[in-house]
């Protein structure tokens, strides 16, 4: 519904004006320098959050301010979204995508649930200010959109990063940063379909002496330990409080150990946004991003009501490919993940890419992107695991196979039949002899062009296109990759401890498979290939 502005007051406009500006002098303090802060780390990100905040959210928050004062006179429509009927051929299929019409930059994960049957997801995107989109799945792939009900007309302020955890009455509640209003904010649901919340809370950490803690309050996660509630404060040097009942927090300082060690290839500065805190395996994960470098994670303990990392690692290797993660844990125990994945360029990315999809962003794909779901576990050897959600199979058809393909050295091998644009790939590649192979999708029917997949027998990485992630193979273990083709968005698994997401504009005429393999011979066990069904039809919308 439109919101009128005619006949307002005098008065409605100065208190318009004063909110307005409380509400800049928030987005230009978003990073303010503390004594928890190493002086090195945050002018730079102070600054950069404020470029960034003047350059692309600034108009968005007077927009909010505007839908915050006059919404107080004005019924809210609930808005629910929808897949458009005449979707575009470029459209992604098979991954959850903002449909539109608002825009979804960020389009951030958010407060993800398993509740009473079903699967609950928030994210970002910009109706009337900040806002969260709610979809819901009883399988993790298909998923039906909820009315937009948790917005700054309702709440008084933008919805920002957070997360979504049960109470210890066992009541789903959501802990996110109230864009605009400088604070951490929690809610709780007040129906079993998440549709209704509470008015929000402020959490406000204070000192054993009582005074207001020196923190950012920005990008928290909340989580139960014992019978005690924790909720982490995010940014440069993130910080930690507790409570026994969500009103009453005390500070306990910054949440990393003074023994962080130096040798973990990351700085104990570093940003840490989107934060998201659990127990896997015997090790508890810190999932999280630095706006720099994208989505990361640490493994470790906590000690002395620190956590003390032992263990750090990328999940992006470009840009904000894979940016923004959020989890839940499922009824028998799986630690499932999403990220926001943009080929959108930001000034703030450290890691560049050598590739520009921006012809992508104007209209070929959808807003608002998130990764398919992926597994997460963490065995007895402390190596993640990483593999793509076991639901996706049922979106599998029309399966097709070739086994025992041999490659001669630098030469290439079409494969027969099996080619396409919305296609699973499972190929096995036997314990290697050459020094790089690999398979090129969406390529030519010669073979030429494509998105290319390497790897080798000395190799210490998994070369995907225009990214190299970490990856080296055992002594005679072979490689198995799981390939995700879904029009212009590969992603990538590779023997469960390794996956990517990567971008590749392509000639839709160019559908073709290529094996490949350089300095030595190459035997490939089997190939398999599905095309993936659509996740957008009615049938899934009626879930």
């Amino acid at each position: 519904m439109g919101v009128s502005i005619k006949g307002r007051t005098s008065r409605g406009w100065r208190t318009a004006g004063a909110a307005l500006s409380a509400m800049l002098s928030v987005a230009l303090t978003i990073h303010p320098v503390s004594a928890l802060t190493p002086a090195p780390a945050v002018p730079a990100l102070e600054r950069s959050a404020r470029r960034y905040i003047m350059k692309a959210y600034v108009p968005v928050l007077i927009i909010t301010l505007i839908a915050s004062v006059c919404g107080a006179q004005t019924p809210i429509t609930n808005k629910l979204l929808a897949v458009p009927a005449a979707a575009p051929d470029t459209w992604l299929t098979y991954h959850l995508a903002h449909p539109g019409p608002d825009k979804a930059i960020p389009a951030d994960p958010n407060c993800a649930i398993f509740y009473k049957g079903r699967y609950h997801l928030h994210y970002i995107y910009q109706s009337n200010g900040f806002s969260f989109a709610h979809v819901s799945s009883t399988d993790m792939v298909h998923w039906k959109w909820h009315p937009t009900v948790l917005t700054p007309p309702k709440t008084g302020h933008g919805m920002f990063s957070g997360t979504a955890f049960l109470t210890k009455e066992g009541r789903p509640a959501i802990i996110y940063h109230g864009w605009g209003s400088g604070r951490i904010q929690i809610a709780f649901a007040l129906d079993d379909d998440l549709n209704k919340w509470s008015k929000p809370i402020t959490v406000e950490p204070r000192t054993a002496d009582g005074k207001p803690a020196k923190m950012l309050h920005w990008d928290p996660d909340c989580w139960v330990m014992g019978d005690t509630y924790y909720a982490l404060g995010g940014g440069g040097n993130p910080t930690l409080a507790k409570s026994k009942d969500l009103k009453k927090w005390e500070f306990l300082g910054e949440l990393f150990h003074p023994d962080f060690p130096k040798d973990l290839g990351v700085a104990k500065g570093e940003d840490t946004s989107c934060a998201n805190m659990f127990r896997i395996g015997n090790k508890w994960m810190l999932l999280c991003i630095s706006h720099g470098l994208g989505a990361r994670y640490y493994l470790g303990d906590f000690k002395d009501e620190k956590y003390l990392p032992d263990h750090h690692a990328l999940l992006n290797w470009a840009r904000w490919d894979f940016f923004a993660p959020e989890s839940l844990l499922t009824p028998d125990g799986r630690r499932v993940m999403w990220a926001w994945c943009t080929p959108w360029v930001d000034e703030r990315q450290k890691v560049g890419r050598k590739k520009n999809f921006d012809a992508l962003l104007n209209g070929k794909l959808q807003p608002g992107i998130q990764s398919l779901p992926r597994e997460l576990s963490l065995p007895e050897d402390g190596v993640l695991h990483i593999k793509p959600l076991r639901e996706l199979e049922q979106l599998r058809s029309d399966k097709k196979q070739e086994k025992r393909i041999k490659v001669k050295s630098d030469t290439a091998y079409i494969l027969k039949g099996i080619a396409g644009d919305t296609m699973e790939l499972e190929i096995t590649f036997e314990a290697p002899t050459s020094n790089e192979f690999g398979i090129k999708v969406l390529c030519a029917k010669d073979g030429s062009g494509g998105f290319s997949i390497s790897s080798g027998k000395t190799k210490e990485t998994l070369t995907v296109d225009y990214i190299d992630p970490p990856f080296k193979l055992k002594e005679g273990e072979d490689l198995t990759l799981r390939i995700f083709i879904d029009k212009s968005m590969i992603e990538v698994f590779a023997n469960d401890r390794q996956a990517a997401v990567a971008w590749h504009e392509y000639d839709p005429n160019n559908l073709h498979v290529s094996l490949f393999t350089k300095g030595g011979d190459l035997k490939v066990k089997a190939v398999t290939s599905w095309k993936m069904n659509s996740i957008y039809t009615k049938a899934a919308s009626e879930q």
